[in-house]
């Protein structure tokens, strides 16, 4: 694996690990107010075109970094649904 791929991967992890503390909180407290839907709809459209991008390219990094993340907010947004 070239070093500019295990580089990807290294920020991919943490960008995409970043999200498990608002997710968790939000799943213990059941509370989402704080979430704002514009927020997570537009993150979750740029998350969704960065997934496309990195098909496209082909780019390990890219595609499971936004897939993942993208999957985490789909949580937030559904929690944020049923805790209103």
């Amino acid at each position: 694996m070239e070093l500019v791929t295990i580089i990807g991967l290294c920020a991919a992890t943490l960008t995409t690990s970043a999200f498990l503390p608002q997710m968790w909180r939000t799943w213990r407290t059941k509370s989402a107010t704080d979430v704002s839907y514009l927020m997570l709809i537009s993150f979750m459209s740029g998350l969704f075109l960065w997934l496309v991008y990195g098909i496209y390219l082909k780019s390990l990094p890219i595609i499971v970094a936004n897939s993942f993340t993208l999957f985490f907010n789909l949580i937030i947004l559904w929690l944020k649904i049923k805790y209103r």
